[in-house]
């Protein structure tokens, strides 16, 4: 299912949706604005309740959202998503899951959807060795090729990584100087490759997989040896629900709303406070992505959530 895109779409009606979503236990406002860095908003679960879900990202103090496009078809979307609310950027690339389609037409085609001003980074990109469902040769070659537009563009990179640190911190090595910036997406590794990472100085993306003590616990221990000013904050939502909601949401997908309760959490682990880590995370993604100052995501007029 693909997201409608047309202006003239119908969508759910906000004032009926806004607040049946979220209990009200679950309605958090960050004490100071945040940027969600990795939202996959052109999923087909936000196709019926889109604007609501804006207004609600905007009730709880998130001001901008980086709409993540993975292929050519969603980095299309994000686009469209850009142009049609304020606050919204998109991302444009190919996921190490899809490097199998990379040739010459798709890589023209991200070239020029890397020179669009709603394009604010090259990716979603990199390597999965995890799941390889493009083989490993298949992913290095995608992976070069969007180095190479992202060097060209001059913008920054959205970068993908699983169970493959070493070889991407390998490849980066061979580029840090042909690349402006980059952003470990929802990292998730151990602490070598996160030094791996610092030493080429990288920014660390986290998600709510903080949250998670299934599997979060060593994300715990490392979050305050993550640099302030290298550290940015995401849902990737629809995925990645946190786990320290303190109640029950129909269904499992996360939203950009949501993403005062991962703030919260990377700041218990680090030491920090709420409004700390959500100025500095802010500040860091805006200027990272060469955001425009004064952009909001929409302004419903619905009433504040309660600050954390």
């Amino acid at each position: 299912m693909q997201v409608n895109l047309h202006r003239s779409a119908p969508l759910a009606d906000t004032d009926a949706t806004f607040d049946d979503f979220l209990p009200e236990a679950l309605q958090r406002r960050s004490p100071a604005a945040l940027v969600d860095i990795g939202a996959n908003l052109t999923h087909a679960s936000f196709a019926r309740d889109l604007e609501a879900v804006l207004a609600r990202a905007r009730a709880a103090n998130v001001d901008a959202l980086i709409v993540t496009g993975t292929d050519l078809a969603h980095a299309e979307q994000a686009v469209e998503l850009a142009r049609r609310f304020p606050g919204l950027f998109a991302t444009a690339g190919v996921h190490p899951h899809d490097a199998s389609h990379w040739d010459g037409a798709l890589a023209a085609a991200m070239h020029e959807l890397h020179r669009l001003p709603e394009v604010v980074a090259v990716g979603e990109c990199g390597l999965d060795f995890n799941r390889n469902f493009s083989t490993p040769a298949e992913q290095e070659r995608a992976f070069e090729a969007q180095l190479g537009l992202a060097a060209e563009s001059g913008k920054p990179l959205f970068l993908h990584e699983r169970d493959a640190g070493r070889r991407m911190r390998e490849i980066l090595r061979s580029w840090r100087d042909d690349i402006v910036d980059a952003v470990i997406h929802c990292f998730t590794a151990d602490r070598d490759t996160l030094y791996g990472y610092r030493d080429l100085n990288l920014h660390i993306g986290l998600t709510g997989w903080i949250c998670d003590e299934r599997r979060g616990h060593h994300l715990r221990e490392l979050v305050g040896e993550i640099p302030l000013e290298r550290l940015m904050v995401e849902t990737d939502c629809p995925y990645l629900l946190p786990r320290n909601l303190p109640a029950k949401l129909k269904g499992r997908r996360n939203e950009p709303s949501l993403l005062p309760w991962i703030v919260r959490e990377i700041a218990h682990w680090r030491g920090d406070d709420d409004a700390t880590l959500a100025r500095a995370t802010h500040d860091t993604a805006r200027a990272f992505f060469r955001l425009p100052a004064g952009d909001g995501a929409i302004d419903t007029g619905h009433a504040q959530l309660k600050e954390s």
